[in-house]
């Protein structure tokens, strides 16, 4: 009597693996953006308000701040000086 061991059926472990893989991206991608603001900026006479979301309030602020200075600044020098600057108006806006 030959003793094989019992095979394994591969296919559970790759359905479990991938439930677990999409469980953990839909849980992350839910609880990513939190927080939801408009920032505007003003710079060299030029203005602009953008809205970005991050799961902390800094993040999306600073998304929001660095969207405005792409926006109002001309070349990378500016974009610096930019966002070293504080913003104009900051405001918490609903979830879209």
């Amino acid at each position: 009597m030959s003793l094989q061991p019992k095979r394994v059926n591969m296919t559970w472990y790759i359905v479990i693996a991938g439930i677990i893989f999409i469980a953990g991206l839909a849980y992350s991608s839910f609880h990513q953006s939190v927080y939801h603001y408009e920032v505007c900026m003003n710079f060299h006479g030029r203005s602009h308000c953008a809205q970005a979301s991050g799961s902390k309030r800094n993040d999306a602020v600073r998304t929001a701040q660095e969207i405005d200075c792409e926006l109002v600044a001309n070349g990378r020098d500016e974009n610096m000086s930019c966002l070293d600057q504080q913003p104009s108006s900051v405001r918490a806006v609903p979830a879209k």
